[in-house]
């Protein structure tokens, strides 16, 4: 949880873009509008405390629900990053890939799909569009072995942490340029969809709650039963507020610990 200074053209989508932070969640702690005027050098008060849902020895790690990237080496954490995935009609698929192609200024073939699309939404269909401001790939693609998805940057740095895409993965641009220069070619990754995640740190429970954007299920109290089951937690956790922050899915780690006077489950 940090302060963040607004910058000159903000506005709560884009800081939630930018640091994977809802908007709704932001003006619900700020005690603001969602589409509520920001000034610069007002102070907004970010909580993106996001769990981390697995350790890979190396390579990228995507949870779905969390629109969050992880990237690893040797079993260390070295980056997060907020994404953009694709709409609920064109989901980002799950499942283990490599990075087969790295690419800067990369023109853009546009898919059979996106230009029926296009025509059926009565835009101009565009078979190639070349590198530039117009290009929605932005500036860095990294080519997956995976359904022909990319991870790549953007034009529009504000659909970063929403599903608005046609399936691949959105990162800001400087997100992206930080990223392209440590991943190498042929490194391995996996994409997730875990909407509930729980942890232990410090001494404290921390339960994270995101919505199920794919409809796959697993938000629900039994799911989080039999998760702090599993890693036997169940008698240390406040249930109360973990019935609160599933409740909420804001996508936020909560603290869930249980203090000597909480009921137990």
């Amino acid at each position: 949880m940090f302060d963040y200074s607004v910058q000159a053209g903000d506005s709560l989508i884009k800081i939630g873009a930018r640091f994977g932070a809802a908007p709704e969640v932001l003006a619900r702690e700020n005690a603001l509008k969602v589409n509520a005027h920001l000034n610069p050098g007002q102070k907004i008060t970010i909580d993106n405390r996001h769990i981390v849902p697995a350790v890979l020895e190396n390579g990228l790690l995507i949870n779905l629900p969390q629109r969050m990237l992880y990237f690893f080496r040797d079993a260390q954490l070295v980056a997060a990053y907020p994404v953009g995935l694709g709409k609920p009609t064109w989901r980002t698929p799950a499942g283990e890939f490599s990075i087969i192609n790295k690419s800067d200024n990369k023109t853009w073939i546009v898919p059979r799909s996106i230009q029926e699309e296009m025509r059926r939404t009565g835009k101009e269909v565009k078979t190639r569009v070349p590198p530039g401001s117009d290009n929605p790939l932005g500036k860095y693609w990294l080519g997956l072995s995976l359904d022909s998805i990319g991870i790549h940057g953007t034009i529009a740095p504000a659909s970063v942490y929403h599903f608005q895409s046609h399936g691949c993965i959105r990162l800001h641009p400087d997100d992206i340029e930080a990223l392209f220069a440590q991943v190498s070619q042929g490194a391995a990754g996996r994409i997730i969809y875990n909407p509930l995640l729980m942890t232990e740190s410090a001494g404290r429970i921390f339960l994270e709650v995101q919505r199920d954007s794919y409809n796959r299920g697993g938000v629900s109290m039994a799911a989080l039963e039999q998760l702090a089951r599993e890693k036997s937690l169940t008698e240390r956790i406040d249930w109360v507020h973990a019935e609160s922050a599933l409740k909420l899915k804001d996508g936020i780690a909560r603290d869930i610990t249980a203090t000597p006077s909480s009921g137990l489950h």
